[in-house]
């Protein structure tokens, strides 16, 4: 394993960098593996509480969701560390590139630590205005008051796996994503059912798992990593920290945003009724493998394009993404195809109420659809990220979120099905990559 990561590194550090589809398929890997930790413990919930009941199984999408909305301050600014750190490992400037992981390292611990107070205090009143059902609103606040505390384990685990990525290690993140997976099932229904703690135990298991996940890289990080070399010791320097937050301030803002999309999205869906919220939780359970391979492919994107850059290497970025794609439809097409043929077992695999079975399958097959806009749409959104211009991202953000959010007030003053609603996501998707590739085309950067 470290022959071959030094020879990554070795070709990464090259003179002309020309990424072949195998290095980028060692590199993205790992990395989907370490996005699947976060998505595997929102899926093993749903699994679980679609055999309680309906409400808690709707009630932990929105919880969920809330949840994923906090812990996206953290995943963008752990993107603009990533770049930082992608682009002085680019320049061979190790001594820095450990100095940056540091920063980030400590500024995310002391986020997760104040967001967790933020939210034990704020969440409660904010929720109670937000969503309509009682029973709903109850199982929510019993999921959050446990599930909040896993910010402790998952931003230092963020921080990690920017420097991992950024330095082109990433083997450890397969391990570390196995670990939670293998942690937070059997503690899944230990907890649910096992010890009676209903959603409150899949809560507990779910914060678990990330601290065992987060124990695994620290591991990797002490044994395999020369601390030499990238200087790895703690350290406080401002002026990096400053860089690296004038980076990921509107990644943070970015990502912040595209989860509240999704909450308002559900509060839409809420007020359909406790069906169509469980339905909408099973296909975004579902969903969450074919984001999987997005998310993990536009994150590598991010990262390569900043190391191309720090190489002066700007001719190949289009190059580079156009591989990226095709590779993720690769990947994603048998699992789509997949996906339609067993539909039925795959949507029974979360509940045993036949109405919900039968309701699902609409809004399933706009889903698995939309993948085949949603891959480039965020591959050419990540590498305008990997430029370093993440307030434009940001801009295209806003742009973006201002459309959906009228297609959503249209659809919510007619009686349309489910299935439209989830439509809604390909105009997103869409004008997103349009604006990007635009940047990409014509903007010096």
């Amino acid at each position: 394993m470290q022959r071959q990561a030094a020879w990554l590194t070795a070709s990464y550090c090259s003179e002309q960098m020309n990424y072949t589809y195998k290095e980028i398929g060692l590199i993205a890997f790992p990395v989907m593996m370490s996005i699947l930790v976060e998505q595997l413990i929102n899926i093993t919930d749903a699994l679980f509480l679609g055999h309680v009941g309906a409400v808690e199984l709707g009630a932990s999408a929105l919880a969920g969701i809330w949840f994923l909305a906090i812990y996206m301050l953290g995943f963008g600014f752990s993107l603009g560390l990533q770049v930082v750190i992608a682009r002085r490992n680019g320049e061979q400037r190790y001594a820095e590139t450990g100095k940056t992981f540091f920063q980030g390292l400590l500024f995310l611990s002391l986020l997760a630590v104040s967001l967790c107070l933020l939210s034990r205090l704020c969440s409660p009143y904010l929720l109670r205005f937000l969503i309509s059902s009682d029973e709903v609103y109850h199982a929510v606040i019993r999921y959050l008051d446990w599930r909040i505390w896993g910010l402790l384990f998952s931003f230092p685990f963020l921080a990690l796996r920017s420097f991992l990525v950024g330095i082109t290690r990433t083997k450890a993140l397969n391990i570390a994503a196995l670990t939670a997976v293998l942690v937070n099932i059997p503690l899944n229904g230990l907890f649910i059912f096992g010890l009676g703690l209903n959603i409150s135990g899949a809560a507990i298991a779910s914060s678990l798992a990330e601290l065992c996940s987060l124990a695994v890289l620290t591991m990797y990080l002490l044994r395999h990593v020369d601390r030499r070399q990238y200087a790895l010791r703690c350290s406080i320097d401002m002026s990096i920290l400053k860089e690296v937050f004038r980076v990921s301030v509107w990644s943070m803002l970015q990502f912040f945003m595209s989860v509240v999309i999704w909450f308002l999205f559900f509060l839409a869906i809420e007020r359909l009724g406790e069906t169509e919220l469980a339905v909408s939780n099973i296909i975004r359970s579902i969903s969450a493998l074919f984001s999987v391979i997005v998310n993990a492919l536009a994150a590598v994107t991010s990262s390569l394009v900043s190391n191309l850059l720090g190489a002066n290497e700007k001719k190949s970025v289009f190059t580079l993404c156009h591989r990226i794609i095709r590779l993720g439809y690769l990947a994603g097409i048998p699992l789509i195809i997949s996906a339609l043929l067993f539909h039925p077992a795959i949507i029974g695999a979360y509940t045993d109420t036949p109405a919900i079975v039968q309701a699902a399958w609409p809004p399933l097959a706009v889903m698995l659809l939309n993948y085949f806009f949603a891959l480039p749409g965020y591959v050419y959104l990540n590498a305008v990220t990997g430029t370093g211009a993440t307030r434009t991202v940001f801009a295209f953000q806003v742009t973006t979120t201002i459309a959906y959010l009228f297609c959503l007030w249209l659809l919510s003053s007619r009686d349309v099905p489910l299935a439209a609603y989830w439509a809604v996501e390909y105009v997103f998707v869409i004008l997103l990559g349009m604006q990007s590739v635009i940047y990409l085309k014509y903007k010096r950067y």
